[in-house]
């Protein structure tokens, strides 16, 4: 039923947050379903009881919404489906491709050892492959019978071709003693029923794909085609983790990256086209090939990330920047309710702020009056002479019929003129004065967002401590 249709699934396990290694993987099987018009399917594999979590599973959820990889079927929970796996089970030990193996914890620990004594790979021996009798009452797993002969054949679309004796492989354990299946079995069961045509995930399933593919193979169903992406290394060189910096995606939510910044850096970090940078969304899905992705792992860089970031501030519609930057405003207590449109001053800001974060906290002075100067910016701006300078900048912008940018630049142009200063020594004090510190746009926007009123008020205000502090 689902054979003329492209199906990829991304199917991370509930035990943690959503690492930014799987949210590549993820948006890897994202793009290959929407460019081929298929379903991509979001499955929950949540068959480990012990370190399984509601919490996890909320926190990969919110990460996909977050993120923006939509998917059409899930989530699929596959704790949901152990009357399927028992029935699969059942199908393999009636067909005679799967068996039950008696062998106790110490026994296989004494295989091992004596294997490793004799410079063997360890692996179990197939003691109970064959078993004439069943022993009575004695706990069984249950094993899948690997074929003994003949190889096994990947043409993978990232990796080429690899190939795998099945003397390389031994009888893997389907099922536990307590009846609750593996994960090499569960993952197999649900690619056949989600009729999943591309297997899409990181390199370090690769040793399970042959496990894999000789069950389908046992169970009598097509394979599907595989692409195992490689690793997301460190600076350091070593696998991305904890010790690296952030990894779980929310953490770049917090951290003020733009989701789709975030997806157009993974997708460049190991894949490329020509010498373009920055992807839209339906370049992304028009351009994107799995059999161009470097096999080669790739290493995190977060600087290039910052730096795509600020591409994404700089030129996205306010609008759009406005629906993730409220998260930070709301996280940073700022109301823009009152003061100057929350548009007019993304626009101000945007060639300025690598982060949503950077940004909310730049631009708080906008709707809050502050409480002090930027010690360092008024020690430097604020001087003997700087009363004077301000008085007159007062003088002058208190006349203006009008506050408009163009007004209050020619009001400052006209103070320069009359004081016959340079603006390096009057620009930085009214910067000071109106701000509380020494970075902001130019002073014709940012006093004309600010407003009349808290500009002239925060002149007087300015003049009084510079009168007292400096003077």
């Amino acid at each position: 039923m689902f054979a003329m249709t492209v199906r990829t699934r991304f199917a991370p396990s509930p035990t943690g947050y959503l690492h930014i290694g799987g949210v590549r993987t993820a948006l890897y099987s994202w793009l290959h379903a929407r460019q081929n018009d298929g379903k991509f399917i979001l499955r929950i594999e949540d068959t480990d009881r012990e370190r399984s979590t509601q919490e996890s599973v909320d926190a990969i959820i919110e990460g996909m919404d977050w993120i923006g990889l939509d998917y059409d079927e899930g989530p699929i929970f596959q704790t949901e489906r152990f009357d399927r796996y028992a029935e699969v089970i059942q199908q393999l030990l009636d067909q005679g491709d799967a068996y039950h193996c008696y062998c106790t914890k110490e026994e296989l620990v004494e295989v091992r050892e004596q294997q490793r004594a004799n410079k063997e790979k360890p692996r179990y021996n197939g003691k109970c492959r064959d078993l004439d009798e069943e022993p009575d009452g004695r706990e069984s797993v249950i094993r899948f019978k690997n074929p003994l002969e003949g190889d096994v054949v990947i043409d993978d679309l990232i990796k080429g071709k690899i190939v795998i004796n099945n003397r390389e492989l031994d009888d893997l354990i389907i099922a536990r003693s307590d009846g609750t299946p593996t994960y090499n079995f569960t993952v197999v069961v649900d690619d056949i029923d989600m009729g999943i045509t591309h297997v899409i995930r990181g390199d370090d399933h690769i040793n399970n794909t042959p496990r894999q593919i000789n069950m389908m193979k046992a169970l009598g169903y097509q394979i599907p085609k595989f692409a195992h992406a490689p690793m997301i290394l460190g600076d350091d060189g070593k696998r991305l983790s904890k010790r690296h910096g952030a990894v779980g995606v929310m953490q770049y939510r917090d951290d003020g990256f733009i989701p789709q910044a975030v997806l157009n850096y993974l997708l460049r970090l190991g894949w490329s086209h020509e010498d373009q940078e920055i992807f839209s969304r339906e370049e992304m899905i028009k351009l994107f090939k799995l059999e161009e992705v470097n096999g080669a792992p790739s290493t995190f860089n977060t600087q290039k990330l910052i730096w795509v970031n600020e591409q994404y501030i700089k030129t996205l519609p306010a609008d759009e920047i406005l629906q993730h930057l409220q998260w930070h405003l709301d996280q940073q207590k700022l109301d823009t309710s009152n003061g100057p449109a929350i548009r007019d001053v993304i626009e101000a800001h945007r060639d300025r702020a690598k982060t949503l974060k950077e940004l909310a906290a730049s631009i708080r002075y906008y709707y809050e009056d502050f409480k002090e100067y930027d010690e360092k910016a008024a020690k430097k701006h604020f001087k003997t002479a700087t009363p004077g300078i301000l008085q007159k900048l007062l003088d002058n912008l208190s006349a203006l019929p009008e506050w408009t940018a163009e007004a209050i630049e020619a009001s400052i142009k006209k103070t320069c003129d009359e004081l016959e200063l340079g603006m390096g020594k009057v620009g930085p004090a009214l910067r000071v004065a109106v701000t509380g510190a020494a970075v902001s746009p130019s002073l014709d926007t940012t006093l004309a967002l600010i407003g009349r009123d808290k500009s002239l008020e925060r002149l007087q205000k300015a003049i009084h401590f510079a009168t007292e502090k400096y003077a």
